[in-house]
């Protein structure tokens, strides 16, 4: 049995689908649907249980769970402009510790989520050599609850027991109940197809123009294959960064987006909030050598492919 936490909500959706994809459905959710969309996520999925998630801690605590044979763990709060920093520790880093240290005494095999934010500004690089962790300073609470999970893997001499992904910018289907953390492709969308314009922010380091700020962006299909193939090898352990490996500029997505929809670019470009300015990551890149090491060989779909087939689905909102 598999215990998918987050199971409703982006990654955790897409990767449920990617389970029954491949016939497996014994699988039990847990998540914590609050009043957004995020259920609209699980339908036409098959899964054998839905457990909120405090309930479902509870029952772990209370040695009332059902044991499983793998713990995959996407919950947790991602919200980069969230303060509350008891929240953070209590929502994702205690959760994370508890279900971790089950899953081990189960003898199950776990899989976490945690996240590009750990890398802050970039200036301590971009491997995910285990070596250069304690070095990494985030630049939100965010980053920083993903990065006290890693060191309390590291810590706790659990590196090699256990799978940790830090994800980069994902962006595809069933991001669309995200509000303020959805990605700039499904925020632009809609206007980018209805006016012709989107908008930017500017930026504020004379190194990079406006819009000319990098990410690492990664189709959620492509970060599912590689899920996949890490959970189906088992023995290849570690924490891994989940990218393409190659760095895009923001106007390149513009004009992915602009390309997908068949129009010309209008890109305008706006202040960037002040609380937002010191907390901005300007680069971000995946040094992919770990998870090429560990195996995985397939390619990643484009920046321009993905928009495009993304863009299939935003037109009217569908679902993996």
């Amino acid at each position: 049995m598999i215990i998918l936490t987050g199971g409703a909500g982006f990654i955790g959706s897409c990767f449920l689908w990617r389970l029954n994809k491949e016939g497996i459905d014994d699988i039990i959710v847990v998540d914590q649907l609050d009043e957004t969309d995020k259920w609209k996520n699980l339908l036409g999925k098959k899964f054998k249980d839905y457990i909120q998630k405090d309930d479902f801690l509870a029952l772990v605590k209370a040695g009332e769970a059902p044991k499983p044979s793998k713990v995959i763990h996407m919950g947790a709060s991602s919200s980069t402009t969230l303060t509350d920093g008891d929240y953070f520790i209590k929502n994702n880093y205690e959760y994370s510790k508890t279900l971790a240290e089950w899953a081990l005494e189960n003898k199950a095999y776990f899989m976490y989520a945690s996240s590009a934010a750990t890398y802050g500004d970039g200036s301590s690089g971009y491997s995910d050599d285990p070596r250069g962790i304690p070095s990494l300073r985030p630049l939100n609470m965010y980053g920083y609850s993903k990065q006290l999970f890693d060191m309390w893997i590291l810590n706790n001499r659990l590196y090699g027991k256990v799978t940790g992904i830090k994800f980069f910018n994902v962006f595809g289907p069933n991001e669309y109940h995200k509000g303020d953390m959805m990605s700039v492709i499904c925020k632009a969308y809609p206007r980018a197809a209805g006016e012709g314009k989107m908008r930017l922010f500017k930026s504020y380091k004379p190194e990079y123009p406006d819009g000319g700020q990098k990410r690492d962006f990664i189709y959620v299909k492509d970060a599912v294959e590689a899920m996949y193939y890490l959970m189906t090898n088992p023995a290849k352990t570690g924490i891994f960064n989940l990218g393409t490996g190659r760095a895009s500029t923001w106007n390149d997505l513009a004009k992915a987006i602009f390309s997908g929809i068949g129009s010309k670019p209008v890109i305008e470009y706006i202040d960037m909030p002040e609380t937002l300015r010191s907390k901005y990551q300007y680069f971000t890149e995946a040094d992919m050598a770990g998870l090429r090491k560990a195996g995985y060989k397939k390619p990643f779909t484009s920046l321009e492919d993905s928009v495009k087939d993304y863009i299939s689905y935003l037109k009217d909102g569908s679902y993996l």
